[in-house]
């Protein structure tokens, strides 16, 4: 347990950052699967329509630097592709 006023509030700042970078991480894999779902159920239009909300959730996530700007643009790749496919 820390004794020092600054190491204790970086460890709540800690805990902040951590629980927000949790939250946008678990809202950014819910919205890839549900794109991913409406791919399956082949509803490509609603997928195209979908995509838009996907990749915004992806940049900002990079943006906030939550995930690397690399990893955010493969992703958007990979998915862009599945559509492309899928149409």
């Amino acid at each position: 347990m820390p004794r020092r006023r600054t190491s204790l509030k970086s460890n709540r700042v800690n805990k902040r950052k951590h629980t927000r970078n949790v939250k946008v991480k678990l809202q950014l894999k819910k919205a890839i699967k549900k794109f991913q779902e409406l791919l399956a159920k082949n509803n490509s239009a609603e997928a195209k329509a979908f995509i838009t909300k996907v990749f915004s959730q992806l940049d900002k996530a990079a943006k906030k630097n939550i995930i690397h700007p690399g990893t955010a643009d493969r992703r958007k790749s990979r998915l862009m592709r599945r559509l492309s496919k899928s149409a």
